[in-house]
């Protein structure tokens, strides 16, 4: 048995245009974060989910796990991701 943990489901929801967006999946690559990338500009329905998910029309909304993060907020996603 490892003592790694299963890392909760993250998803972006983001557009090409949005310089916090682009901040925000690069960190979680560096870090080695899995995540899903959904394209809100291009995904209507996948907008209206975040809109319904957050409550926002801005981006990025960040689900991790089902708990919502609304922008690129460092402080709040390590804490979700165990992040030191």
């Amino acid at each position: 048995m490892s003592d790694q943990k299963v890392q909760p489901k993250v998803v972006v929801f983001s557009t090409p245009t949005c310089s916090f967006c682009t901040m925000a999946k690069k960190y979680f690559r560096d870090k080695g974060i899995k995540f899903t990338d959904i394209d809100v500009s291009r995904d209507q329905a996948a907008a209206r989910d975040m809109v319904r998910r957050s409550g926002q029309m801005g981006v990025p909304v960040i689900d991790i796990g089902g708990k919502i993060i609304v922008g690129f907020n460092r402080l709040q996603i390590d804490q979700l991701l165990s992040i030191k």
